[in-house]
């Protein structure tokens, strides 16, 4: 009898080293195509650059170690993370700057980044209360290190980050007094601004962020030459990116602070929540060239049709991100005939997604088989990539070119 182990595979995974999307992968699988994945990197590094800010993507979208290697060696100053098993996990693969967008919480946690920092981690996060700087120092303390940190600037009503002035001026006070702790700038995230004129607010935020990190460089607490200001996520990184560039155009101010965008969905983008994102972007600066394209797509089977105008494809909440979108049907293949070219279907509706099962409803007459393949598109990729262990890098012929894995 066979070893079971060696039956063992993860979802998605080709069943040899060569393999075709359509013919040699159990489906459902995950797909990233090559082409628009790679004018996002060049996209997003260019903009970037044209605005003079460096690029630290948010790795929590994909934990994906090969995109980390592509958007590095596109030009990316460092990846951002989420929590600090991401982050020790980002090092374990070769990322050695990591910015925490988090406040660094629970001895644990501490114990993770210290280790990795012992072993060559160049490490900042965030902090926006007293009683986490007091943990934070005392436990860097002893283990002899010194610890990156960054002020989060918040918003009433939104999610971390210190509200007003007099916080941020009580925090600097007690950063001070932990020798252990190197304040070193500023950090945001603009995202949780909605309602209003939320252009207006988003620029507003940023200006803010930029006075703030302005007036603890002028006063002497900050423990670097150039501070970070830093924030950015993937609907207003235009807005975030004008406010660092007015501020710090001149060669001398450049010389002295060094702004970051974080935009983490970029490197695959979406068909429907950033697909629109893109779109304002694009009204606000007609003058930029080119965009960002989705690259992530998820195929699975044609289960079912049980009944007329009605088709369940083996696709689920364990598959494919439902939030704020159900899955958007983009392509039909059809398998029992080959030399049919694939079917736009964008016009069909997803109606209901159960945990393996998703329904879509048909329109009259629509030529389709159980055993078909359908093409899906998401929206908010990030809901997507933690479903997967395996990701495919597929080719515009739907051959497999790598498969990357994730690390949640």
């Amino acid at each position: 009898m066979s070893d079971p182990v060696q039956w063992e595979m993860e979802k998605g995974a080709p069943l040899g080293h060569s393999a075709h999307l359509l013919h040699d992968i159990p489906l459902p699988a995950a797909v990233v195509f090559e082409a628009p994945l790679t004018n996002n990197l060049t996209w997003m590094q260019r903009f970037a650059d044209d605005h003079g800010a460096k690029l630290a993507p948010h790795g929590k979208t994909t934990m994906a170690p090969e995109l980390f290697k592509r958007q590095l060696e596109a030009g990316a100053w460092g990846i951002t993370l989420a929590t600090a098993v991401q982050s020790v996990a980002a090092y374990a693969h070769g990322v050695e700057r990591v910015l925490m967008a988090n406040q660094l919480v629970g001895r644990p946690n501490m114990a993770l980044v210290a280790d990795a920092i012992e072993r060559g981690l160049e490490y900042y996060c965030v902090v926006d209360g007293v009683a986490n700087v007091r943990d934070l120092g005392a436990f860097f303390a002893e283990r002899g290190l010194t610890l990156n940190v960054l002020i989060e600037l918040g918003i009433d009503g939104g999610r971390c980050g210190c509200r007003n002035a007099e916080q941020v001026k009580t925090l600097v006070t007690a950063i001070g007094e932990e020798s252990a702790l190197a304040l070193v700038g500023i950090e945001g995230y603009e995202g949780m601004i909605a309602g209003g004129d939320e252009v207006a607010s988003v620029r507003a935020y940023g200006e803010r962020l930029v006075e703030t990190v302005r007036t603890l460089h002028a006063s002497g607490v900050l423990d670097c030459e150039a501070p970070l200001v830093t924030a950015s996520g993937s609907k207003w990184f235009d807005l975030i990116a004008e406010a660092f560039d007015r501020a710090f155009f001149k060669t001398e101010s450049r010389e002295h602070y060094t702004p970051v965008l974080r935009p983490g969905c970029y490197v695959v983008h979406d068909h429907k929540l950033y697909a629109g994102a893109m779109a304002n972007v694009q009204t606000r600066h007609p003058e930029l060239e080119g965009a960002l394209q989705p690259a992530l797509e998820v195929f699975a089977h044609v289960q079912s049709l049980p009944e007329p105008g009605l088709a369940i494809v083996a696709l689920g909440k364990r598959d494919i991100g439902h939030e704020p979108d159900l899955p958007l049907p983009l392509r039909l293949y059809s398998l029992h005939d080959e030399n049919v070219a694939p079917i736009d279907i964008s016009d069909w509706r997803t109606t209901h997604i159960m945990d393996q099962h998703v329904f879509l409803a048909l329109p009259e007459n629509a030529d389709i088989a159980v055993g078909d393949v359908i093409a899906f598109g998401t929206s908010h990729p990030c809901l997507t990539f933690d479903k997967w262990r395996r990701v495919l890098c597929v080719d515009e012929s739907l051959a497999v070119t790598e498969v990357m894995t994730t690390h949640f």
